[in-house]
C-alpha cells in the first residue's frame, strides 16, 4: 500500500480527517486527530492498516496546549505521525501501554518533564528524572524556570 493510499484509506474511514492527513514526502504521513478521536485512528492504523512498529512519542509544549506526536511504522518503513493534544487546563492523555508495552517509557518521560497525567499507565519509576527532583518541576514546559 503506497502513502497516498494510506492516507485516502484514513480519509475514507475518518472524514474527520479530510483537511488534516497528508504526505509529507517518501514514507512520512501526518494527520492530525482531536483528542476524543484519536483511539480510533490509532487502533485502525495498528489493527487494520498493520503499523506495527512504535518508533516513538513526542511531547511538545505549544502555549495554550500541549502536543502528542505518535510516531508509528509498517514494516515496509513507512511512518504515520498521529498528532493529538490536550489543553493545559486539563493535560492528560490515555496511555497506549496496551497495544505498545514500550510506550511506558515514552510516556513517563512525557509525563517527568512535561507534567501531563498519562491516564492508565501503571505505576512505576520516574523516567528520565531523578527520584529526588521537585514536585511540580516541569523543565520541558515552556514556562518553566528552574527553583533554588
Amino acid at each position: 500500500m503506497t502513502e497516498e493510499a494510506i492516507k485516502n484509506d484514513l480519509t475514507d474511514k475518518f472524514g474527520f480527517l479530510a483537511n488534516t492527513a497528508r504526505v509529507q514526502r517518501k514514507r512520512r504521513i501526518w494527520a492530525d486527530v482531536d483528542r476524543d478521536n484519536f483511539r480510533k485512528v490509532f487502533d485502525y492504523a495498528v489493527n487494520d492498516l498493520e503499523f506495527s512498529i512504535l518508533c516513538t512519542v513526542t511531547g511538545l509544549d505549544e502555549g495554550s496546549r500541549y502536543g502528542f506526536v505518535y510516531h508509528i511504522a509498517k514494516e515496509d518503513g513507512i511512518m504515520l505521525n498521529l498528532k493529538t493534544w490536550a489543553p493545559k487546563e486539563t493535560a492528560s492523555i490515555k496511555t497506549i501501554t496496551d497495544a505498545f508495552p514500550s510506550a511506558d517509557i515514552y510516556e513517563r518521560e512525557i509525563a517527568d518533564l512535561l507534567g501531563v497525567k498519562i491516564e492508565g499507565l501503571a505505576s512505576g519509576r520516574r523516567y528520565p528524572l531523578p527520584d529526588d527532583w521537585p514536585a511540580g518541576e516541569h523543565p520541558l514546559r515552556k514556562d518553566w524556570k528552574r527553583s533554588s
